[in-house]
């Protein structure tokens, strides 16, 4: 990974607020405002004493979302080298007239026509930036919030989540704040998420859901600290939020698995291993299951994803899962008279698991989450087809025509597949049912659906823009 004191300006995205020329006129010395983009490890050093350098983001490149750093974006108020990594932030500063060319140059540097609430002070000497504290001329604002800790996260070992954090603003900087007096500096996208959603790993996850590796080198300290605070770096300056006391379980490379295995009634094998010496193991299971340290047994279990947790009874360690599916061959549901219903010989219970395990939708050639916030409702409650139904406010039979609709539900090995034919402002519709495995042909009438860019993968272009900055006042609290 690069480290970001190299100076890259070219191809980034530059930031400005209210943003005139710099005056030709300034006297030498004088103080100048205006926006310039401050490498992570700089805009960080005086804010946590110069613990350790903080790293450009050189691994967060997932489908181009280091890019998004326009207006609204994910990752607003950041600048990059154009080809996968985030560098830094762009932020106000305080500079002396002698040294603004340097600073355009390198830095990309743009001045403002007033002095802004929370800044930096930056000087340089050669080749060398100096970066200071941040200025917060409205002082910094302490708040009372809460947070909760979660050692299984897709980006890393931990994840914290903060309410009270200022919303409805760009965050420049997120510092997590221990009890025993660390101080750990957060990214964006590697580290920063939305939400109030914040993850870093300490060594042993270290590669996130993605696949991209994270850097671990400067959190493994955090394993076994209490987090009390997390701060907050925006344009109105400083804002702290108080959390409590919320302890980060010691994460450690072991391992807990459970073998796949046929749905009914059966036993699969189950291990753990790695688990340190003074681990006060407690073993719980979905119901249904019962476990001891070598082994699952099962009594007329439905097919579906389950799982057994591993916890440490001093809480000193964080706890473990594994996750296994049991599958069958069946399929309980079938597709007649414009009704998903019970397949002969099942019962609606079956029919309920099989939709409450369903995994993806496919329709045509777009494929759908089925879980999630952004799940697609296909079916009504009486089992037909909801021709309306749109995903992210994008209707899905936009067109009429002959529609190929594929089920894959967790735990059944094939997947379910039919047609039904949509006639716009028609009650009717036709299907033909069947139980074979989905092929990568469709028939020539068959149109796309309506939720261009959502299929899975979602695609989501790299976009590249200036960051507009809007200077606000921060409110008396």
């Amino acid at each position: 990974m690069n480290k970001i004191f190299s100076i890259i300006s070219a191809a980034v995205c530059t930031a400005s607020l209210t943003a005139v020329p710099l005056s030709v006129s300034a006297a030498d010395g004088e103080k100048v405002y205006g926006t310039m983009n401050i490498p992570y490890a700089d805009f960080y050093k005086a804010e946590i004493e110069d613990a350790y350098e903080v790293d450009a983001v050189s691994s967060a490149t997932t489908k181009g979302k280091w890019g998004m750093n326009g207006k609204g974006e994910i990752v607003e108020g950041t600048y990059n080298n154009g080809n996968g990594t985030i560098l830094g932030v762009n932020f106000p500063v305080e500079a002396s007239a002698d040294d603004i060319d340097a600073l355009k140059e390198k830095f990309g540097f743009t001045a403002l026509d007033s002095k802004p609430a929370a800044y930096k002070e930056v000087s340089l000497s050669g080749d060398s930036l100096s970066v200071s504290k941040l200025v917060d001329t409205n002082g910094e604002q302490t708040v009372d919030g809460s947070a909760t800790v979660s050692t299984n996260s897709y980006y890393g070992d931990y994840q914290i989540k903060v309410t009270g954090y200022p919303e409805n603003t760009v965050l420049y900087g997120v510092i997590v704040n221990t009890k025993e007096g660390d101080r750990y500096a957060m990214r964006h996208l590697e580290n920063i998420w939305r939400n109030g959603s914040y993850a870093w790993s300490a060594g042993i996850k270290t590669v996130e859901y993605h696949g991209n590796h994270v850097s671990y080198e400067d959190y493994e300290s955090s394993k076994g600290k209490t987090v009390t605070s997390v701060t907050f770096i925006t344009l109105d300056g400083y804002t702290t939020v108080n959390v409590g006391e919320q302890y980060l379980p010691i994460r450690f490379a072991g391992e807990v698995k459970a073998d796949d295995a046929s749905a009914g009634t059966g036993k699969t094998a189950f291990s753990i291993t790695g688990f340190p010496d003074d681990y006060k193991k407690v073993i719980t299971a979905d119901e249904g299951l019962n476990v001891t340290e070598t082994e699952i047994s099962y009594t007329d279990a439905k097919p579906g994803k389950y799982s057994v947790n591993v916890t440490d009874e001093s809480g000193k360690y964080a706890p473990m899962t594994a996750e296994f599916i049991l599958s069958t061959n069946d399929m309980p549901v079938k597709f007649a008279d414009g009704k998903l219903t019970a397949a002969d010989g099942f019962t609606d219970d079956d029919k309920a698991n099989f939709l409450n395990n369903l995994a993806t939708v496919d329709i045509n050639d777009t494929s759908y989450r089925a879980t999630g916030s952004k799940a697609i409702k296909l079916f009504k409650e009486d089992g037909s087809i909801d021709f309306d139904v749109t995903v992210s406010d994008a209707r899905v039979f936009e067109n009429n025509g002959t529609y190929n609709i594929t089920l894959n539900s967790t735990g059944y090995n094939a997947p379910y597949s039919f047609e039904v034919k949509y006639e716009a402002k028609s009650t009717t519709t036709t299907a033909k049912a069947t139980t074979a495995a989905k092929t990568t042909s469709k028939a020539s009438n068959s149109p796309k659906t309506g939720v261009n860019g959502l299929a899975l993968p979602v695609a989501v272009l790299a976009l590249a823009g200036a960051t507009a900055f809007v200077l606000r006042k921060k409110n008396d609290q």
